[in-house]
């Protein structure tokens, strides 16, 4: 990463996110695909007639016109972009409003300065200045120096840079900023390595350092400053190294050590532009040292990271390092891909030094396959390149040496604005005698510089005729054996046509292996399901067949005896010879197996019905209070005989959506269940409890209950236990369809019927029904 960058990454990150601009200071990105184009073109679209149909010339048309030339920015449109940044700034100075015109002076110097166009970008910067200020907006005056740091650290005029910074550092004193002061701290250390002052670079990174760790280890300003730390070990030569007390031997160990912390720090962040810049880093320490593995493993994830954001500069270095890697490794086909693609993104972003490292790169890699027509071409691209960044290079190069005392001047009034100790200042006044002594030889060294630039220029001229000279030499050669090489290249096509047939025949076939398998599978998951299904049916069969049995070897069995016993209660009354007590005891006895009887037969009738779909429930509103004690009415006179007390204490009005007579038959084999299993004197209540959409209807009683086996059986959703009955406390026989016969008419009636143990004894029965 250039120096000249730093600044901007810097500020970009730290600064420009408070205002949400949605592009970076030193790169305009396309929008990438057409999906995002068209979004962007409709929403453009969407602006243009909100602007039209808005006749008003207020605050809101300011806002439309600022979206619109904002999105004309985003689209790298600068044309229509400038045409509307000039109606947002005419109309907010005929309505006083100067917080819309500063921002629009700002959005248009981060614009040009993007494009490197510095001349319009200060102009517009210090206008900017001029209006922030006007306003009160002091956030925002210092953001735009900041902005005008990194500008001045761009041409170079370090004097400037250093003198904005300072005016960036107060107003952010003022107001208590110390995270963008730290942005000042580390833009500062870019100056001082440009003048090659590596040992006071390093003191203002620690600076900031220290205030981006305030906000926590894991902070992009720490992962930002441990990454330029490493690279000021690893870029510093040995002189420097001397001078920041660090021995040569330790420049590596350091550099990959704040390399690793910057990594780390990126990775629990998960910036990926960050990750990206820091393992193209790692892998330029790898292959200076000879880890090769380690080294491409590093380059390869950098351009994976690289290649979906947006900062294309980042992303066309990747692709140069990783494509110069090959070139050394003389993978010349990935070398080819890699650098090409590199050397597109540079031309089309302006990207002279990568541009002219893609050429040079390119050239090396057709010159080992002989191709020397292209290596010729791209490595005259190279030379074009190479001189446009030279002469700027140079004069950059002479200006800063011309800077360099009176930056001295500049950098004491600094330090004097920081409170540094007297003896410091004295030891700096010392050294600014001697720089004023040294004054004297500045113009000789000048003239001394320039003659040496022209020199350097005659030499690289002299180079670039040789090289020419020896490649149409070479030219000539090609040409002697391009014919040999156009039969290869037939031969190759052919090969290649016959390749792609054998492709597609592969294809085909691997497509309709494809095909087969998937019917196949689903044709396995469809008979998977269907066995389940059959499965499940063959138990459901099962377990009414027991019931069938159950029943059939109950109405054998209890039919048999209560028809006996009614024929020879018969015969009895027939000889008349029988006493009026006895003939009262049998009355009774017979009166009871009837009943039971009449009971079971009811039973069985009503559950065969419902098998046979017989039934068919008509829901209906009904009213539940009168109908349980039509019930329990019903069941009084068995009640009686173990003096039970039966309650209903359902509420008068209650009502829910059942068929009655399914309804009446479910509380009446309840509540008779509960008359079996309820001791002498004991109590059955029936309540209910309301829903939201639904009614809980509850049969309760203190008796001997339900054991938890029996429990968990009837609340099972497979229930089909119908023919086992138990006696009840008197002996009482039961059908053994009752709860069979509640489960299947609730059901019918959509609702849900569980059985639980009373806390204070007993059982009960709860009956969910819609309403």
């Amino acid at each position: 990463m250039s120096k000249s960058l730093v600044f901007s990454w810097l500020i970009n990150k730290a600064y420009f996110c408070k205002i949400g601009i949605a592009f970076t200071l030193f790169l305009f990105l396309g929008l990438k695909g057409f999906a995002q184009t068209n979004a962007s073109q409709k929403k453009l679209d969407s602006l243009l007639y909100l602007n039209e149909r808005n006749l008003k010339t207020d605050s809101s048309k300011i806002k439309i016109l600022t979206e619109i030339y904002r999105q004309y920015m985003r689209m790298k449109n600068v044309d229509k972009a400038e045409e509307f940044l000039n109606k947002s700034i005419q109309l907010s100075h005929e309505k006083n409003m100067k917080k819309f015109s500063a921002m629009a002076y700002y959005r248009r110097a981060l614009m040009y300065h993007g494009r490197s166009n510095y001349q319009k970008a200060e102009e517009n910067y210090l206008i900017a200045v001029t209006e922030f200020t006007a306003v009160g907006n002091l956030d925002m005056t210092a953001g735009t120096y900041l902005n005008l740091g990194a500008l001045y650290g761009s041409i170079p005029d370090y004097v400037k840079a250093l003198e904005v910074n300072q005016k960036a550092i107060t107003i952010y004193q003022k107001l208590g900023n110390e995270t963008d002061m730290a942005s000042c701290y580390t833009n500062i250390s870019g100056i001082y390595q440009s003048l090659g002052n590596q040992s006071q670079a390093l003191v203002y990174l620690k600076m900031a350092l220290k205030v981006f760790a305030q906000e926590g280890e894991n902070s992009r300003g720490v992962a930002v400053v441990y990454g330029l730390i490493g690279s000021n070990y690893f870029e510093a030569s040995d002189r420097e190294l001397t001078e920041m007390n660090v021995s040569p031997d330790q420049k590596i160990k350091l550099a990959l050590e704040y390399y690793n912390k910057s990594l780390k720090v990126s990775e629990a962040i998960e910036d990926t532009g960050l990750i990206a810049s820091v393992k193209r880093n790692l892998a330029d320490l790898y292959s200076s040292v000879g880890q090769q593995e380690q080294a491409l493993k590093s380059y390869q994830k950098s351009v994976e990271l690289s290649r979906d954001g947006e900062d294309q500069e980042s992303y066309a270095s990747s692709l140069y390092a990783l494509g110069n890697y090959y070139q050394k490794e003389n993978d010349l086909g990935n070398a080819i891909v890699l650098l090409n693609h590199s050397l597109k993104i540079a031309e089309e972003n302006r990207l002279l030094d990568i541009e002219k490292e893609s050429c040079l790169g390119l050239s090396a890699v057709y010159e080992k396959k002989k191709d020397y027509n292209k290596a010729l071409a791209y490595y005259r691209q190279y030379i074009g390149a190479r001189d446009q960044i030279f002469d700027k290079e140079k004069e950059k190069e002479i200006t800063r040496r011309q800077m360099q005392l009176d930056f001295s001047v500049k950098e004491r009034d600094y330090l004097l604005k920081q409170k540094i100790t007297e003896g410091e200042l004295k030891r700096q006044q010392q050294e600014l005698v001697l720089k004023r002594q040294q004054l004297a030889l500045s113009d000789k060294e000048k003239a001394l510089d320039l003659l040496t630039f022209q020199k350097a220029k005659a030499d690289l001229d002299f180079q670039r005729l040789a090289q020419e000279s020896k490649f149409e030499k070479v030219k000539f050669q090609a040409q002697m054996a391009a014919e040999v090489k156009d039969k290869e290249i037939n031969k190759q096509r052919q090969q290649i046509k016959l390749d792609e047939r054998v492709k597609l025949l592969l294809t085909i076939a691997i497509t309709l292996i494809l095909i087969i398998a998937v019917v196949i599978y689903f044709n396995q998951r469809k008979t998977t399901r269907l066995n389940k299904i059959i499965n499940t049916q063959k138990r459901e069969l099962e377990q009414l067949s027991k019931v069938k049995d159950r029943i059939f070897s109950v109405v054998s069995h209890d039919m048999r005896t209560p028809v006996n016993s009614l024929i020879s209660f018969m015969q009895l009354l027939e000889g008349g010879n029988i006493e009026q007590e006895k003939l009262n005891r049998y009355a009774a006895s017979l009166k009871n197996n009837l009943t039971y009887t009449s009971t079971m037969m009811e039973n069985l009738l009503n559950w065969a019905a419902s098998q046979m779909h017989g039934f068919n429930p008509c829901l209906e509103t009904l009213d539940i209070q009168s109908l349980v004690n039509e019930v329990l009415g019903s069941l009084q006179d068995q009640a009686n005989e173990k003096e039970l007390k039966l309650q209903n204490v359902i509420p008068d009005g209650i009502t829910c959506l059942a068929d009655a007579n399914m309804l009446s038959l479910v509380i009446r084999n309840l509540v008779n269940n509960a008359i079996k299993f309820t001791p002498n004197g004991g109590a059955i209540e029936v309540s209910s409890v309301n829903g939201s959409n639904h009614l809980e209807i509850k049969i309760a009683d203190n008796g001997i209950g339900l054991t938890p086996v029996q429990i968990d059986h009837f609340n099972k959703p497979g229930y089909l236990g119908g023919g086992l009955s138990t006696p009840g406390t008197n002996k009482e026989k039961g059908t053994g369809l009752g709860l069979l016969l509640c489960r299947t008419f609730i059901a019918l009636m959509n609702g849900k019927i569980t059985a639980g143990v009373n806390v204070a004894g007993g059982s009960y029965f709860k009956i969910l029904l819609g309403r």
